[in-house]
């Protein structure tokens, strides 16, 4: 588990110190979102009117394989949390759409990113946000104090994936729910087919599958659980959206 951390530390820091330089959007090939220009990952699954909102540095930073900010259906005074929150894009986006009244925070492992976002955040002048360096498999954050849980193409690089689930749900509040962006294999491909078809830090090779994915969320009490695909990143593997609620009554928001 620590050898995977450390890989992808290493992978994504280096990814964050490029982006701040503006030199490219990732490390190398062996990253999620190998070039901004490339199909199925990156900064332009974002619309432009998204981008043009941004520092240039967050959109380069943007790594994922889809939108969540755009399947999360964000509303005013909600608190969202985006997991692996990289150069910002996502939080910033999201501190916009739920106003001055909500509050955005963005968990990241490195300090180059953590240190990027906020960079970018102040370039950008958005006040309601926080940057944690922290890993996803144990948040620094209360219990049931987020409403929404974001994510975009992280997940598949946790170590202990079961684990970010049980705290997903530990951090949401009840009748929360989950937006998130990941990549997903088909049910009949075996860990060592996944692993052929790409690199555990280009987000290939730690997939889970449909079923594995939805047992997951399930073990941690989530429910209403979707996995819809959107394109396919390597064959038989797919990007996903996925959608999970906690059960309970959702507390209005101010």
């Amino acid at each position: 588990m620590n050898q995977i951390h450390e890989l992808v530390r290493e992978r994504y820091a280096a990814a964050a110190r490029q982006a701040g330089t503006m030199k490219s959007s990732c490390c190398d090939s062996s990253c999620c979102g190998q070039a901004a220009d490339e199909a199925g990952f990156g900064g332009l699954l974002y619309s432009s009117d998204e981008r043009a909102e941004l520092p240039e540095a967050a959109v380069s930073a943007s790594l994922g394989c889809g939108n969540p900010t755009a399947i999360a259906e964000l509303r005013p005074g909600e608190v969202v949390l985006d997991l692996g929150s990289g150069g910002g894009l996502d939080v910033l986006l999201s501190a916009r759409r739920v106003s001055p009244t909500g509050f955005a925070y963005g968990l990241d492992m490195t300090d180059e990113m953590v240190s990027l976002a906020k960079r970018n955040a102040a370039e950008a002048g958005v006040g309601n946000v926080e940057f944690i360096k922290g890993e996803i498999e144990s948040i620094p954050l209360p219990d049931a104090s987020v409403d929404v849980v974001i994510s975009n193409c992280v997940i598949n690089l946790a170590a202990d994936k079961g684990a970010v689930f049980a705290q997903i749900a530990r951090v949401l509040r009840p009748g929360g729910r989950i937006g998130i962006s990941d990549i997903v294999a088909d049910d009949h491909l075996t860990p060592a087919q996944r692993a052929e078809r790409g690199s555990y830090v280009g987000c290939i090779a730690g997939a889970l599958s449909f079923a594995e994915y939805r047992a997951g969320l399930a073990a941690v009490g989530l429910t209403d659980i979707t996995l819809k695909p959107t394109h396919g990143v390597a064959p038989e593997m797919h990007s996903v959206i996925v959608r999970a609620t906690k059960p309970g009554p959702l507390e209005a928001v101010a």
